[in-house]
């Protein structure tokens, strides 16, 4: 017997919604997704594992003793293990991702959370080079604007650009309702 997909919510955490200090967010229903998500796996009792960020910056809403470190609400509740990080992969954080998932012979992971194109795209990229199999829920993840070069990209183009580099190559990009069609039965 197989075991389940691991739900890997990366960097829920309060402090993305100050709006002032990242940008518009690209996806307005990312925290209804993730929580379907969550609901759909606690209600299998299948492994969802939280990951914190911890900024180094203390200007971050994300800092340690900032309001905006804490999780959001829908993530109070039974979770595996939460791993607490101040770099961009979930495999650099304690307890180390790799082990925890090595040691219960888990071998692929649905990746949620908050930024796309930065931690969720970053620690996809890792799974997928380790040899998890991975499913990247695009629209349970968000980005904000970026700019580059003289440049303005939307979060939206952000969020399409991590597609085109995720999807096929470190993990099969997918949406929200394919994920719960997919797992409600299994």
């Amino acid at each position: 017997m197989s075991l389940p997909p691991v739900l890997l919510v990366i960097d829920a955490q309060q402090g993305f919604r100050e709006q002032e200090y990242w940008g518009l967010s690209a996806n307005p229903a990312v925290y209804k997704n993730m929580s379907r998500l969550v609901e759909l796996w606690r209600s299998k009792n299948w492994p969802v594992l939280v990951v914190k960020h911890n900024s180094t910056n203390p200007d971050s809403p994300l800092a340690p003793l900032s309001p905006g470190n804490q999780l959001e609400a829908f993530l109070s509740g039974p979770n595996a293990a939460l791993i607490q990080k101040s770099v961009n992969s979930a495999f650099y954080g304690t307890p180390d991702l790799h082990q925890w998932l090595s040691e219960r012979s888990y071998d692929s992971l649905v990746i949620c959370g908050i930024t796309t194109n930065h931690c969720c795209e970053t620690t996809a990229r890792m799974a997928g080079n380790l040899g998890y199999k991975v499913e990247f829920a695009l629209d349970a993840t968000t980005a904000f604007p970026a700019s580059f070069g003289g440049i303005d990209y939307s979060g939206a183009e952000v969020m399409a650009m991590t597609a085109v580099n995720l999807d096929g190559e470190f993990a099969k990009v997918c949406e929200t309702s394919e994920l719960v069609e997919k797992y409600a039965w299994a």
